[in-house]
């Protein structure tokens, strides 16, 4: 017997003393050696079980896979007989060239495997769940359908911001407070080809400035006093691959301002505290109802930033401006808040309507949500908006109250007085007239001019 002889012996001896399951096959996935141990647990017999094709032995394998590209796979799970095994594949190189694969794979002791791979799983479930509450959270609701408004102002926002989504570019929509540029982000985003992936919104002037870069960059663990020891995802990077919308950004500190804009150039954030930068791919859409050019003249905004964001720019008009859009958008609102409040309104009376639309709406939108709730909210016997349901900021009419004449409110007084003090005194009229410092026969008189009951 020769040395080759002997190795071959040697091998098959200790694959069968084999306290785990060992395979070998050959580079056409033929089964060439398999432990004893391993074909007991698979109840099939040596003899049976070499020359065959791996795939045809053990289910769920991928030792054919590993004998065809050479690469190995390590500590994998396998389901064998509805457990959970533990793999691992390594090819057999000779020469520079895949002339086979040997798998070891651990099956003692499945119960233990069976508790781990539980584990495993509700751990699984437990990420799943998180994941689907965090893309809950950060994901665009309205679309340009839910923009309404056929004016020619308003569509010729819409119309740019739907080239806009096709690309991606960075955006920068600006307009007054409550003028909807929020659903304009939230629209672009739905309607570009990033749809699928996360919406972050973030407002710059909400956040206090000391908190706005660990917001938007995170931390690592410990980078400061009072930071979780796990450390926290930043907006930008939990964005993506998808769109971060910076609401608010002319309200941005200029110290943050120069941070944003080389993530802007760079592509890439750094944690507080990290050692290192992280690649990033986002879309930024930006709002501010602020005149950027006049704060990049004060020196309140940098200029470099400015000419980053304002690659598209949307104008978004203010309602005044969009005086026929008014009646739609009330009904739009009406219907919402009616079913919110479960009131059955119907929508406004011609009055109405004329005060609606001759009413400046320095708040726009959201001023005329807020007057439409109200007024849902106080109506009572009809199901019609009226005037007297609006507030006097829009109609200009005041409450009316009666004015009486001095004459008329000074009786009224000496009425009241004269009622009050005949019950402190139980109805004696000596005592009362003596509290009243008048005579008898005078309050005798006033009881009779004024009807008071005795």
């Amino acid at each position: 017997m020769d040395f080759e002889e002997d190795a071959i012996e040697i091998l098959k001896t200790v694959i069968d003393n084999a306290y785990d399951g060992i395979i070998i096959i050959d580079k056409n996935a033929f089964i060439t050696m398999i432990s004893k141990s391993y074909c007991d647990f698979l109840g099939i017999s040596q003899e049976n079980a070499i020359g065959k094709l791996v795939t045809e032995v053990i289910e769920n394998t991928r030792m054919h896979i590993v004998a065809q590209t050479g690469v190995t796979e390590t500590a994998q799970l396998q389901k064998i007989k509805g457990s959970y095994m533990i793999a691992s594949r390594i090819p057999i190189i000779k020469n520079g060239e895949v002339i086979g694969a040997i798998g070891k794979v651990l099956f003692r002791n499945v119960k233990a495997l069976n508790t781990l791979y539980s584990k495993i799983k509700n751990m699984e479930k437990e990420l799943e769940t998180y994941k689907t509450r965090l893309k809950q959270l950060n994901t665009a609701t309205y679309s340009f359908e839910d923009i309404i408004g056929s004016s020619e102002k308003i569509n010729t926002a819409k119309a740019i911001a739907r080239k806009a989504a096709k690309t991606h570019s960075n955006v920068l929509i600006l307009g007054e407070s409550g003028t909807g540029k929020e659903l304009f982000a939230h629209a672009i985003h739905l309607a570009s080809d990033r749809r699928h992936a996360a919406f972050v919104k973030i407002n710059c002037g909400a956040i206090p400035t000391d908190l706005l870069e660990s917001e938007l960059f995170g931390y690592e663990g410990g980078a400061f006093t009072g930071a979780k020891k796990e450390g926290k995802m930043g907006k930008f990077e939990l964005a993506d691959g998808g769109t971060i919308f910076l609401d608010e950004i002319g309200d941005m500190p200029i110290h943050m301002q120069v941070k944003l804009l080389r993530a802007i150039q760079e592509k890439e954030v750094e944690k507080i505290g990290s050692i290192g930068s992280k690649k990033i791919d986002i879309r930024i859409i930006a709002a501010t109802n602020r005149n950027l050019e006049k704060s990049v003249h004060e020196g309140n905004f940098r200029q470099d930033l400015y000419y980053r964001l304002n690659v598209v720019t949307i104008h978004i008009p203010a309602l005044r401006e969009r005086k026929d859009d008014i009646l739609l958008i009330a009904d739009h609102l009406i219907k919402k808040i009616s079913k919110d409040l479960n009131k059955e309104v119907m929508g406004i009376s011609k009055d109405s309507e004329y005060y609606m639309k001759n009413y400046a709406f320095e708040g726009n939108i959201r001023e005329l949500e807020n007057i439409l709730e109200r007024a849902i909210n106080v109506i009572e016997d009809s199901n019609i908006i009226s005037p007297i349901d609006l507030p006097e900021e829009i109609t200009g009419r005041k409450e009316t109250k009666v004015i009486k004449s001095l004459e008329e409110t000074m009786m009224a007084t000496e009425k009241q007085a004269i009622i009050e003090a005949l019950k402190a005194t139980d109805g004696n009229k000596t005592r009362t007239a003596k509290i009243l410092e008048i005579g008898r026969t005078s309050l005798y008189q006033k009881i009779e001019k004024y009807k008071i009951p005795l």
